[in-house]
């Protein structure tokens, strides 16, 4: 069994990881992403890529399957490894205000998501303007 690579997106409020998540998103660039989201909301995933919405999962006009983490990680992720046949990677966006290494910790702790998933990637979204002063204040 392959695993799925998970990429963590993380950066401070209004760095760009929306941005850059919904840019990944309308790219044509032919693979299938499964995005676990802080929230869906006015300034989340933009809604004119959303076809079909619940509660926790929606999918997106491209094909990708969003969901959002007011579930429990862990079951999210087991719940998309059923699908992992039709997933070429997994994007997990934490907040704004987020320390990653809790999330990129659960890709080792829980056997089941280790076995079934590998942390590919930390990607942190910085913004130039602030950058010194948020430095500054966080560790």
């Amino acid at each position: 069994m392959s695993q799925v690579p998970v990429t963590v997106l993380t950066g401070f409020l209004g760095a760009g990881k929306t941005t850059l998540l919904n840019r990944i998103l309308t790219e044509q660039h032919g693979q299938k992403y499964a995005v676990i989201v802080n929230e869906f909301g006015e300034q989340g995933i933009d809604n004119d890529l959303v076809v079909d919405a619940d509660e926790e999962v929606f999918e997106m006009n491209n094909g990708c399957i969003c969901c959002t983490v007011r579930g429990d990680l862990i079951r999210i992720l087991g719940g998309l490894m059923k699908r992992a046949d039709k997933l070429d990677a997994i994007i997990v966006e934490t907040t704004g205000l987020a320390d990653p290494a809790p999330v990129a910790q659960t890709f080792f702790v829980d056997q089941d998501v280790s076995d079934r998933t590998k942390l590919d990637a930390i990607v942190t979204v910085a913004d130039a303007v602030h950058l010194s002063s948020q430095l500054g204040e966080h560790h």
